[in-house]
């Protein structure tokens, strides 16, 4: 049995990794100090790696996972609140790009949300084909008090699992859904208990799912992306930029200073 593991460079304690190992590819996103948080760079060592699995020929399955007891909880608020609008919105390219990545793999792919999920860390999830929760599982898209206007595409996602009154729910609100609601809600495939491992779960069912015909998964992944297209809507420009001009920069500020923002 051939085993390829690969690390990224170390940013600020975090690293994503790369096991191969029997046919599955295990991505691990580490950065436990900082709930897992992903730099710009780290969206972009996400894009490299991403980029790199399919070619090893002996992988047919890819698990995603956070390290820790955590998934992620998206992009870093605090290197946000370093930035300009322009660099902010560079990052959110950067971090749409490595989310379409995993989108377009067309190995299978299974997050294990051992954690919060919440904003980008929430749409990595959805970019994945399944997904497992466990009894730390929290999901949300909690961006309205940041001051970050969501993109079509970054949207998308969300109404294709949960649909649009739901997915204003969790914008309008901010509030975060346990496991039950996650699972309730469609946001979860999968759901295990306390006295299971979810990791071991997540291997039980790639290597489930490897067994089956790669032809038959490749059709399905490709007929579901053609028979659900993005609803296009014209707009004044080719980039929507998610970093708002006055509301970001003041989202951001408050919550780097831990209190609420006033918009």
């Amino acid at each position: 049995m051939t085993v390829r593991v690969m690390v990224s460079r170390i940013e600020k304690n975090g690293k994503i990794s790369l096991q191969e190992s029997g046919g599955i590819a295990i991505v691990t996103i580490f950065r436990p100090a900082f709930k897992n948080a992903m730099t710009a760079n780290m969206w972009d060592e996400l894009y490299r790696i991403a980029k790199i699995i399919p070619e090893n020929p002996k992988t047919k399955v890819v698990i995603l996972r956070g390290a820790k007891d955590l998934f992620t909880a998206g992009s870093d608020i605090k290197e946000f609140n370093r930035m300009s609008i322009e660099e902010a919105n560079d990052a959110f390219r950067r971090m749409e790009r490595a989310l379409t990545a995993f989108e377009q793999l067309e190995l299978p792919t299974i997050a294990v949300v051992n954690g919060p999920a919440t904003g980008a860390g929430l749409e990595l999830a959805l970019a994945c084909d399944l997904r497992i929760g466990t009894p730390n599982t929290k999901m949300g898209m909690p961006v309205a008090r940041l001051g970050i206007t969501l993109s079509k595409k970054f949207t998308k996602r969300v109404v294709d699992i949960i649909g649009p009154s739901r997915t204003k729910d969790l914008v309008y609100t901010g509030r975060l859904l346990g496991p039950e609601e996650s699972e309730k809600w469609g946001l979860l495939n999968y759901l295990v208990n306390d006295d299971e491992s979810a990791d071991i779960f997540a291997t039980r069912l790639a290597s489930q799912i490897k067994e089956q015909s790669q032809a038959s998964i490749r059709a399905v992944k490709h007929a579901v992306a053609y028979i659900n297209p993005l609803f296009e809507i014209p707009v004044k420009s080719e980039f929507e930029g998610s970093a708002h001009p006055t509301d970001f920069p003041k989202g951001v500020r408050a919550f780097v200073e831990k209190r609420q923002p006033k918009f």
